[in-house]
């Protein structure tokens, strides 16, 4: 018996908070680059997770990542 896959449900992207060092490893970018794309609109933004701390959604990151790739192709 042969089963489809478009029965299978898809699955449901989990949400987690990345720290900057993070999205650069993800990204291949520093910060300094991840914060002018950021003013440009061209990056998902950051989100407040303290006084001083920022992250972002991983879900935007690798959505964004996604994009790019198939931008490219």
């Amino acid at each position: 018996m042969q089963t489809d896959t478009l029965d299978r449900p898809e699955p449901i992207a989990e949400h987690r908070i990345l720290r900057r060092a993070e999205v650069e490893a993800r990204t291949g970018f520093k910060r300094a680059h991840i914060y002018n794309l950021m003013k440009e609109g061209k990056f998902p933004q950051a989100v407040p997770i303290g006084i001083r701390a920022v992250g972002w959604d991983s879900v935007e990151i690798d959505q964004w990542i996604a994009d790019r790739l198939k931008a490219r192709a």
